[in-house]
């Protein structure tokens, strides 16, 4: 062993370790390993900018403006309106149809994105069935993966692992090479949820729970009776207030003393101060009320013209691991938060301090002018049921055209992916279906220089031969057993490995890897990157393994253990069905 793959062994060990951790950013793990291999000498500054330019960071940027003008001419929430529909009829048929729909979608945008959008659809159905929103959002989650192995486009893994063999020489992955495959793992796995998944997840939240996140009795409010409230001069125990609202844990303080009398006895006054606990919906009846002024535990002043809002933390986002005062939350958006989920506790105190993680969710109050800004920044997926922004819907046509148009080029071999999601790109913002302001801000910036970073990585593995290293003591513990024995060793680290760190970068380390050991036995590498291909976008057992489970983590209140109890059996079911269907699509 050399020096030089000694060293790249040793940051391949620490990325490994930062990922999992997630004590930095995985994009800014990325780009300090890039530059740690760039002062070493490992790498040239050519090899280190060539991960910017390498044609999958490139296709998946471009994926990003593409899905964006979907969503900006309402192609995406008019299944949304779909879904609601359906959702009044029955539990089950919801979740078949929001399988269907939410895996169909994932096969041609971004399923991250095809998450967000339903997220907030899903949370009102639960509502109305009275079922817990975790029944419905694990399955969106896990039919979003199942819908992303069916193309090419599907996930920005696909597009890596195709960018690495066709580096190495190889042919790339067609747009639809991997949907045989794909399709049985999204038939097994919407069988498997149905059957089995659904009803393994905890009903820990009440069926009748109004609250899409913060449930009943979460909310803290501070009630100022006026004099003209209908209240006063009325006992508080018949009073019209406790009558036409539900409130909780009522505290009734006058002159700053609290009044100890039986709530039967008590004779409410103008000027009480009412300390009560109450649901989001029972708080926004509270501001609909005359006579009476609120205020937030706080102090704040509630303001009469504002929305109160829910919105969860993005995956990769600037409030990612840190706090709202690092992140200038207030001065940024001009917000105060009131709440937190933070990993299935409610926060009320010291929330500026507090280091926020994806999944969590903020409860605060927006003006309504403000609330277009806030829907178009990627720090949030709002999770209330608020206005619709307004969409471009007779642009809605050109929109979808142009997003087969790619597909079908890609898929026909008349162009390269690469350069048919650039030309879908321009020709979305030349027909107006988004602005280049809207194209600019769709990209999910945190990706690209992941991917650029791991590129990197992948390339001082190839060029110091520590690749064909590990590639060389895979094939020595492994190899004997034959090559099937090849691939589902592969297909079970590489679903490890993305459990515990980003899925793109697990792909771009093993790749090469990968080739390595085919090029030893002498055998095809194509089953071995199609394992790698398919496993690393299947992560079912963490809440951090991919970011459609991040995303639903904090909404649908669930715990570490949920993701364990359902996902480990569908990864088991996975590998088999890897082991065992892949060498007869893709022969050695």
């Amino acid at each position: 062993m050399t020096i030089e793959i000694a060293l790249v062994l040793g940051l391949v060990v620490s990325a490994v370790i930062l990922f999992a951790t997630e004590r930095l950013p995985v994009d800014l793990t990325a780009l300090i390993v890039m530059g740690a291999m760039l002062l070493s000498g490992i790498i040239t500054p050519q090899d280190a900018i060539g991960g910017f330019s390498n044609p999958a960071t490139v296709t998946v940027g471009a994926m990003f403006v593409l899905s964006a003008g979907l969503f900006k001419t309402g192609a995406v929430n008019l299944l949304g309106g779909v879904l609601t529909q359906v959702g009044r009829k029955s539990f089950w048929l919801v979740l078949i149809v929001m399988m269907l729909m939410v895996g169909v979608l994932s096969a041609f945008i971004n399923n991250t994105a095809a998450v967000a959008i339903f997220l907030p659809v899903v949370l009102a159905i639960a509502r109305d069935c009275k079922v817990s929103a975790a029944r419905l959002l694990m399955p969106l989650s896990f039919a979003s993966m199942f819908g992303g192995v069916c193309t090419l486009i599907g996930t920005s893994t696909n597009i890596l692992v195709s960018s690495i063999a066709e580096r190495h020489g190889l042919a790339p992955i067609g747009m639809f090479e991997t949907t045989p495959l794909g399709l049985i793992f999204f038939v097994v796995g919407s069988l498997y949820m149905l059957l089995i998944g659904v009803r393994m997840i905890p009903d820990r939240v009440a069926g009748a729970e109004r609250g899409p996140v913060f449930g009943s009795g979460d909310y803290q409010i501070e009630i100022i009776l006026e004099p003209e409230a209908r209240s006063v001069g009325t006992l508080l125990s018949e009073s019209p207030l406790l009558k036409d609202i539900t409130i909780r844990a009522v505290e009734v303080f006058r002159n700053g003393f609290r009044i100890e009398d039986l709530p039967e006895k008590l004779l409410l006054q103008a000027g009480d101060h009412l300390k009560v606990r109450c649901d989001l919906e029972n708080f926004r009846k509270l501001k609909l009320r005359r006579g009476i002024s609120l205020r937030q535990a706080s102090g704040n002043a509630v303001s009469e013209e504002a929305i109160l809002v829910e919105a969860v933390v993005a995956p990769g986002s600037t409030l990612d691991g840190r706090s709202l005062k690092q992140a200038r939350f207030r001065s940024r958006y001009g917000l105060t938060a009131m709440a937190v989920r933070h990993r299935n506790r409610i926060m009320r105190e010291d929330l500026e301090a507090l280091t926020l993680r994806a999944g969590d969710v903020l409860l605060f109050e927006v003006e309504a002018s403000h609330m277009d800004q806030l829907r178009d920044d990627k720090t949030f997926v709002l999770v209330s049921q608020v206005d619709l922004p307004v969409f471009r819907k007779s642009r809605m046509l050109t929109a979808v055209v142009i997003v087969a148009g790619v597909v079908l080029a890609a898929a026909t071999g008349i162009v390269p992916i690469v350069a048919g999601a650039i030309v879908g790109c321009i020709l979305m913002v030349m027909a107006r279906c988004l602005t280049l302001d809207e194209a600019y801000g769709s990209i999910n910036w945190q990706v690209i220089f992941l991917l650029a970073g791991v590129l990197t990585l992948g390339t001082a593995l190839e060029k110091t031969g520590a690749a064909g290293l590990l590639g060389g003591y895979l094939v020595e513990s492994v190899g004997a057993w034959g090559p099937m024995a090849l691939v589902s060793a592969l297909y079970l680290t590489t679903s490890l490995l993305t459990e515990i760190m980003s899925n793109n970068a697990t792909a771009a380390l093993l790749a090469p890897v990968a080739i390595a050991a085919a090029e030893s036995l002498n055998i095809d590498s194509r089953p071995l990157l199609m394992a790698i291909t398919f496993a690393a976008s299947a992560s079912f057992m963490t809440p951090v393994g991919y970011q459609t489970n991040t995303l639903i983590y904090g909404p649908g209140q669930f715990r570490y253990a949920d993701f364990l109890r359902v996902g480990t059996p569908l990864n088991i079911l996975f590998w088999i069905m890897a082991t065992i269907f892949i060498p007869q699509f893709w022969p050695f």
